[in-house]
């Protein structure tokens, strides 16, 4: 058995490609339109890792989608927790469950998705302001 793919319903390619090339650092590795099923899949890895892929779905009529807590999360290892929590935060993501740990982070994509951040190796020393930051939302 071999791991493919996490398949991720989105309501706006635009924005969630936003989030995840952009904000999150994801790379873009194949796109397909399907004209006759209406509908768009792009697939998405993080640098250096493409065996482990994210399948964004993108339905043309528009749906709404539901129940993206009772997914779960997907899960990133990163270079420098703090750094990487700044990033997003400067672009505008709310950090739902801040670092206060130097390990872990939860933010969430713009349908809902929880996207769980771990530290690499090691837990880094804990630090202002993420030690005194409070939990928003869900995560």
């Amino acid at each position: 058995m071999k791991y493919l793919h996490t398949m991720v319903r989105v309501t706006n390619l635009d924005e969630s490609l936003r989030f995840y090339v952009d904000h999150l650092g994801l790379a873009q590795n194949n796109r397909v339109d399907v004209e006759a099923g209406r509908f768009t899949l792009v697939f998405l890895s993080a640098p250096g890792d493409e065996a482990a892929q994210v399948e964004l779905t993108y339905n043309w009529d528009s749906e709404t989608y539901s129940g993206g807590r009772n997914f779960g999360h997907l899960a990133y290892q990163v270079e420098d927790i703090y750094a990487t929590c700044q990033r997003l935060m400067d672009a505008g993501v709310t950090i739902n469950r801040p670092p206060r740990d130097g390990h872990m982070a939860f933010v969430r994509s713009p349908d809902g998705i929880s996207i769980e951040l771990l530290q690499e190796g090691g837990a880094l020393p804990p630090t202002e302001p993420w030690q005194s930051m409070p939990n928003v939302g869900e995560w």
